[in-house]
């Protein structure tokens, strides 16, 4: 088998004594080809929405309530919709950790290794806009890819982190409700996405990304609040860097148990004999490419011992007359009736230098640490007017304001509204005869323009262009 011999000789013999009497079949899954998958934005449009508005073939992932299969030439990222944020493109056994963390509007969250952001996103949407996630990633270029799909989802609750965990540890000690670790690992349940991972990969990779997966855990534990959860998850199959890193974690943090999470037919238990025997290992969960439509992951759902608090941290702020006044202004124009189905809270309002940001609503101590976002960058105050940014549109939601310009997704002048175009508009198209308009695709914003006579000036981002 011609992509058999690409794997690692090392890795099959090590897969060979895991899997026994099941690694013909283990192997024979790398001859097929891999799935595609996406998670739709529950915050922003339901699943039978979704479905009915799609324009392409998509089938439900039937272990994900949210998540879709779709075909490898149906170009999902050329969509409007996908610019509109209504949907991430997730590896389908990927979107599995965050689905199996119950996160409640809220919650105050923590996604510790967030980058690109497939399970920030999916954390964000189901705050709901409450409580707060901060979305942390160590490496600079990577935090930022990770604010710009936190954008696209709308969340506007956020603290985009670029900073080391245990720096992080020690600003937020037993403060979040949950914490997602989706640790740094070898990969080798991606090697059939991507075999540039198996060329890499060496035993003592594994055992070197155990130390580090062991010390991310401890910090972890540290910032979680007795009550709280914190899911542990990996895409390999390494069982020093699996049950071995669940079971130090279970050693070195009494207080730290192993809970039980959603089941799926078709998911394989831990195995207590990888790790130190404690028969609770039994609860992670283990994904193989040969049992289910997609690639491998291993999950752990840890409970902290104890009682949540529940006391709220809320925000007592004021915005400046002149922000106020800009934005009042700016608002009555496209018709703002509420913000992401609730209230605008004036509260929430920051202005510094000439940017304004809409901060998450409650009160954190962010000082002293890196960071790319607090909050959701609404836009600038230019001379006696305000100028809304690409992000505040994205975080509109469809019946958030009267001047939304629906057009079918049939439509030839949404890819040129994405190109940078400049559109003509029927008067009956838009609700206003002039000013800031969001064109959308169905009803779904997707970024603004200003009408006048007739013609909509393009405010799409060329940064952000497709």
């Amino acid at each position: 088998m011609e992509r058999e011999l690409k794997l690692p000789e090392a890795f099959l013999d090590r897969m060979k004594e895991m899997l026994g009497e099941e690694f013909g079949e283990f192997i024979e899954s790398y001859e097929k080809p891999r799935t595609y998958g996406l998670r739709v934005n529950t915050f922003k449009i339901s699943c039978e929405e979704f479905e009915k508005i799609v324009p392409f073939p998509v089938k439900r992932i039937p272990w994900v309530e949210n998540g879709y299969f779709y075909g490898e030439d149906s170009r999902p990222a050329r969509c409007p919709l996908y610019q509109a944020g209504l949907y991430y493109l997730q590896e389908p056994s990927a979107m599995t950790p965050a689905s199996r963390l119950p996160v409640e509007p809220g919650d105050y969250v923590l996604d510790l290794c967030a980058a690109p952001g497939g399970k920030a996103t999916a954390l964000g949407a189901k705050l709901r806009g409450q409580g707060l996630l901060v979305a942390n990633d160590i490496s600079t270029s990577r935090a930022r890819a990770l604010l710009r799909n936190l954008e696209l989802f709308g969340i506007s609750n956020v603290f985009v982190a670029n900073e080391k965990p245990a720096r992080l540890a020690q600003a937020f000690p037993e403060f979040f409700h949950k914490i997602v670790l989706d640790a740094p690992c070898s990969g080798e349940g991606m090697f059939r996405k991507d075999e540039a991972l198996s060329r890499d990969w060496t035993p003592e990779k594994s055992q070197e990304l155990a130390k580090v997966q062991r010390e991310l855990l401890l910090q972890a534990a540290d910032m979680l609040r007795p009550g709280g959860l914190l899911l542990y998850s990996t895409c390999t199959f390494a069982p020093c860097e699996d049950e071995g890193s669940v079971s130090y974690l279970l050693e070195q943090r009494r207080d730290m148990e192993l809970t039980d999470m959603e089941a799926y037919e078709s998911f394989s238990q831990g195995n207590p004999a990888w790790g130190n025997g404690d028969a609770s290992l039994k609860k992670c969960i283990r994904i193989f490419p040969h049992k289910m439509n997609g690639e491998g992951h291993f999950l752990a759902l840890f409970q902290k011992k104890g009682a949540t608090l529940t006391e709220s941290r809320t925000l007592q702020g004021k915005p400046d007359k002149n922000t106020q006044k800009w934005l009042t202004e700016f608002f009555h124009e496209i018709g703002l009736k509420t913000f992401q189905g609730s209230p605008f809270d004036w509260t929430r309002v920051e202005t510094r230098g000439e940017k304004v940001y809409y901060l998450p609503p409650v009160q954190a101590n962010f000082r002293g640490l890196n960071f790319l976002r607090n909050g959701l960058y609404l836009g600038d105050l230019k001379k006696n007017r305000f100028e809304p940014s690409h992000p505040f549109a994205l975080a509109l939601h469809k019946d958030d304001i009267e001047a939304g310009i629906p057009l079918p997704l049939s439509d030839d002048r949404l890819p040129r509204y994405l190109n940078g175009e400049t559109l003509q508009i029927t008067p009956e198209e838009a609700p206003h005869p002039k000013g800031w308009h969001l064109l959308c695709p169905e009803t779904y914003p997707l970024g603004f323009g200003k009408l006048v006579n007739q013609t909509l000036k393009n405010k799409y981002p060329a940064t952000w262009r497709p």
